[in-house]
């Protein structure tokens, strides 16, 4: 079946599910857009991204002139569609359990119209056996053979947020079908973006997503524990670090900072549920939660107290030139600050939340937070908009290494000596 004959449905608008709509309609396709979020709708159809993803601004501008492009709030309406791809969101319990609420939902909406001939694929984060079960399911409520009459597989998300359209077409597609035919249907769906297609079984594809965030998260923990160490025992982490990597094959240990991010945050939970080894990915969370805490912390140790004192957040949201602010450590870091009674200013010129411009931030700060290391948060023009603008004594905490000082403690003004900058100690 070519391109221009396909009919897709994508039930999820969200930053999974709309890039991957768009990029389908881009091929030729016939796409039909589910989403139960009456503003997502709302903004498509007035032709607005509701969410920033390098690229899609233009594809949806071409997509809502177009005769092949349509929306609705109900997922039976998928089932217009042959191949119907879901992209909802599966979030955990407290208690270390795997939500599958949303997908099993959209699945009972679409069973009494599932036909012959129909595939459902899953593009979602799910847990280890949730592919088969899909498949168990749609066969035991409705009596249709899997692999003859229906198709269900799973193709996981692997792309980086703000390179959908770069990865799309690079990245290997992994496809995990519940037999041969499954497979195959999923990819030749998926082989319309040029990408290479990677077969395996439905379970292996379910850990491969779910491990490559963990490995993303454990890696991230590893210099956020070193950084803590290195606060106990009076060293530089940043130095630290160049001496594991520098000039040696087996070093590699990543930088820390503020490690989270809806998938990082909660897939370790897909396979913590039922862990030969309970308690270690839990270990790797409470080390990147802690993260805030540390740096509040290291705060109170150097001034003593922070009620009263006014202190500046750079960044809201999880990543770096993003405006994802799902389940980003800076929130926490700014309840914190608010416990302790600090008069809290944020900037982030990228988060939808509404925010101050940099130069108010800053001004009479007595701490500077770089909590995103955004491109606007880096290097010599913020500290010396810091040193311009902020308190004469202004302690800036740098986790990032941002400004370029390898210090994640250090007064400004101590910042801009190591960088052999020119400042006036009067300054602010």
């Amino acid at each position: 079946m070519g391109s221009a004959e396909r009919h897709v449905s994508v039930i999820g608008l969200g930053r999974v599910g709309l890039p991957l709509a768009l990029s389908f309609h881009d091929r030729g396709m016939r796409v039909l857009g589910v989403d139960h979020d009456p503003r997502v709708l709302e903004s498509l159809r007035a032709g607005r991204m509701p969410f920033n993803e390098a690229g899609t601004q233009e594809l949806l501008d071409d997509a809502v002139r177009s005769p092949r492009w349509e929306l609705s709030a109900r997922a039976a309406d998928a089932a217009r569609a042959q191949d119907i791809v879901l992209t909802l969101g599966t979030p955990s319990f407290s208690h270390i359990e795997s939500d599958l609420s949303q997908i099993r939902a959209a699945v009972d909406d679409l069973l009494p119209l599932l036909a012959p001939g129909h595939s459902l694929i899953l593009r979602s984060t799910i847990a280890p056996g949730t592919t088969e079960f899909v498949a168990g399911y749609v066969a035991k409520r409705r009596g249709l053979r899997i692999g003859e009459e229906v198709f269900v597989a799973h193709a996981p998300e692997r792309i980086a947020a703000g390179r959908f359209l770069e990865e799309i077409s690079r990245l290997p597609c992994i496809v995990g079908g519940v037999d041969d035919p499954s497979t195959e249907r999923a990819a030749e769906l998926f082989g319309a973006f040029g990408a290479p297609i990677v077969r395996t079984t439905p379970v292996q594809a379910e850990l491969a997503k779910i491990w490559t965030n963990i490995l993303r998260y454990a890696t991230f923990a590893l210099p956020n524990l070193l950084m803590m160490d290195c606060e106990r025992y009076d060293a530089n982490v940043f130095e630290v670090i160049d001496l594991i990597n520098h000039d040696y094959p087996r070093g590699g240990i990543a930088m820390p900072g503020l490690t989270a991010g809806t998938c990082l945050r909660k897939d370790f939970a897909f396979s913590e549920e039922r862990s030969n080894a309970p308690g270690m990915l839990l270990a790797v969370s409470r080390v990147n939660e802690a993260v805030p805490l540390f740096l509040v912390e290291g705060i109170k140790r150097r001034l003593g107290t922070v009620s009263g004192r006014k202190v500046a957040v750079l960044g809201l949201t999880f990543k770096r030139d993003t405006d994802d602010e799902r389940d980003s450590l800076s929130h926490k870091l700014v309840r914190l600050l608010e416990r302790e009674l600090a008069d809290v200013a944020v900037c982030d010129p990228h988060a939808p939340s509404p925010t101050q411009p940099l130069g108010d931030t800053l001004d009479g700060a007595d701490v500077v937070i770089v909590a995103t290391n955004h491109s606007e948060f880096e290097g010599e023009p913020l500290l010396r908009e810091i040193l311009a603008r902020a308190s004469g004594e202004c302690l800036l905490v740098d986790p990032w290494n941002a400004v370029g000082g390898a210090q994640v403690f250090a007064y400004a003004g101590e910042s801009a000596q190591l960088l052999g900058l020119e400042f006036s100690a009067e300054a602010g």
